[in-house]
């Protein structure tokens, strides 16, 4: 039987056997192959035992990893784990460890297995925010329902219409090892139903204009922060509304800074136009849309402050290399990372 491709796992107590190699690795360099110390690894769960990855010298995206050299794989699970190849390197990935051998034979590095979490994750609001979903109520939302776990579902519209402002939500993609490109993980935040910040399970992949982070078929993100699906992660909004004179005519862009997972993707981007299937651009505002493109995705801790003015300068202009740890349990002294 061909496996269906619409089938999205949402939690982890249903998840198949090869979810456990799916994830990141991060370790040193034993043996002088790359002219770095560490290297970190994505590896994608395809489907019935098929494997994709990408070894990424430097670190891992937002940690270390200088954006721009790479390595995929392919490759299949066996009696050893998953064994992926490519001309130059060799890689046996078990759900702890990687190990990265070249072609000779020789072992490069030993990479653990490693769970990130995002900076901004538990973010509470602000003095003076507006709090839209707490898990308790989707009252500031038409459209979408409250799962039984607490989180908000897709297709949820705002009661009322935004200009400028700061928002953060936190999400989670489904696993869905079967489906590819626009069928995995597919969502949206669409800020005044005109402009779409993609959501999407594009966990290893390059960071395309239709990919996480992306400015929907407009702008590319400057890395690829996804984090592996069923994990939680972070977007925290800034958006300054297109400004129009008395006669309706546009005069300054509306304008877009996007930190994911705690890492600036987009400062200050001036919106050409609306992006993909998004409302006509016009002087009036209008409300937030959480895209449903019948996936499955969750939100959670979702705030919004109207600022009144101009949001982008705020934006924090640096790179943060994120928390990680190699368990499941809860480090309060790492970093700023709260126990819930």
């Amino acid at each position: 039987m061909v496996p269906d491709s619409r089938l999205a796992i949402t939690e982890l107590s249903r998840v198949d056997p090869d979810y456990a190699y799916q994830g990141e690795y991060l370790g040193s360099v034993s043996r002088s192959a790359f002219d770095c110390e560490n290297l970190g690894l994505q590896v994608v769960a395809q489907g019935q035992g098929e494997f994709t990855a990408v070894l990424l010298p430097g670190g891992l995206p937002g940690a270390g990893w200088d954006r721009a050299t790479e390595s995929r794989f392919s490759g299949w699970l066996s009696g050893q784990g998953v064994r992926l190849g490519n001309r130059d390197y060799e890689l046996i990935v078990r759900p702890a460890e990687a190990v990265v051998h070249d072609r000779d034979g020789f072992e490069i590095a030993r990479l653990p297995k490693i769970h990130r979490l995002s900076l901004t994750q538990y973010a509470p609001p602000p003095t003076g925010a507006i709090v839209l979903f707490d898990g308790a109520s989707q009252h500031s939302f038409d459209g979408a329902g409250v799962n039984g776990a607490g989180l908000l579902e897709v297709g949820g519209l705002t009661k009322f219409a935004v200009s400028d402002f700061q928002m953060h939500l936190e999400f989670r993609t489904p696993y869905m090892p079967h489906a590819r490109g626009q069928g995995r993980g597919n969502s949206g935040v669409y800020i005044q139903q005109r402009y779409e910040v993609q959501i999407l399970d594009s966990f290893g992949l390059k960071g395309e204009t239709n990919e996480c982070g992306g400015l929907y078929k407009q702008q590319r993100p400057t890395v690829n922060m996804c984090f592996p699906p069923l994990a939680w992660q972070t977007y925290d909004i800034y958006f300054t509304a297109a400004r129009y004179d008395a006669q309706n005519r546009k005069i300054q862009a509306a304008r877009i800074s996007v930190l994911h997972n705690g890492e600036p993707v987009h400062s200050g981007y001036e919106l050409v136009a609306k992006t993909g299937a998004g409302q006509p651009e016009g002087p009036q505002g209008r409300p937030i849309l959480l895209q449903n493109h019948s996936n499955p995705v969750h939100f959670r801790n979702i705030w919004i402050v109207m600022t009144g003015s101009p949001s982008v300068a705020v934006v924090p202009n640096r790179a943060v290399s994120g928390c990680y740890f190699w368990d499941d349990v809860c480090r309060p002294e790492c970093c700023w990372y709260v126990c819930p």
